[in-house]
């Protein structure tokens, strides 16, 4: 009997995509082919980092052997760093002796040999997808601040920059002028003047 984990992904910038797309078809494959279920991984976040709660409870798991193989949508939901982080944590699992499988990318799973081959070009595919998304998002930032409009939190009111300037005065750091004022200390560093 195969103990399968399902990992459904969706980025905080997909806008109008849920999980909900991806685990049916997730739980009927592994019905289909006579999987047990252990968990269901799921999450909404970005796939560009590692540091995902899910994605590292699912690894802690699979270090455990508490399943046999990972079932995932596509490569791209499963990580997004690129291919060198992607083939790691592919070939961590494996290490633990945990296969792996996309379910929409037929040919990408733990047996195989050019695995590595697709791995490697799919995660690179997925990294530059990441790269071009966040290059939009600036180029339409930078649109929006040509054209006059605000971009980040709004000022703040000449009080409270008296007030941070004041308490900096008085010798008190960035750190316990912003736990004072309820303020980021970035924020207290931005209006602290160079004198102070």
């Amino acid at each position: 009997m195969t103990i399968v984990a399902l990992y459904a992904r969706v980025s905080t910038k997909d806008k109008g995509q849920s999980t909900e797309n991806q685990l049916p078809e997730l739980r009927r494959f592994a019905q289909a082919h006579g999987y047990t279920v252990y968990k269901v991984y799921v999450e909404q976040e970005s796939g560009g980092t590692g540091k995902r709660s899910e994605f590292q409870a699912l690894f802690a798991d699979a270090h455990l052997r508490r399943f046999d193989m990972v079932l995932f949508w596509s490569l791209d939901r499963f990580s997004r760093e690129g291919a060198l982080p992607t083939l790691q944590y592919l070939n961590q699992l494996q290490g633990w002796g945990v296969g792996y499988k996309s379910l929409t990318e037929q040919y990408l799973d733990s047996v195989g040999l050019f695995q590595e081959a697709i791995i490697s070009i799919l995660a690179t595919l997925a990294k530059q997808e990441r790269v071009r998304l966040s290059e939009r998002t600036k180029a339409g930032m930078a649109r929006r601040r040509a054209e006059g409009a605000q971009i980040g939190p709004p000022a703040k009111s000449a009080i409270v920059v008296e007030q941070i300037r004041e308490l900096k005065r008085c010798g008190l750091s960035n750190y316990a002028i912003s736990k004072r004022l309820g303020l980021s200390a970035s924020t207290v560093a931005k209006y602290v003047l160079p004198k102070d």
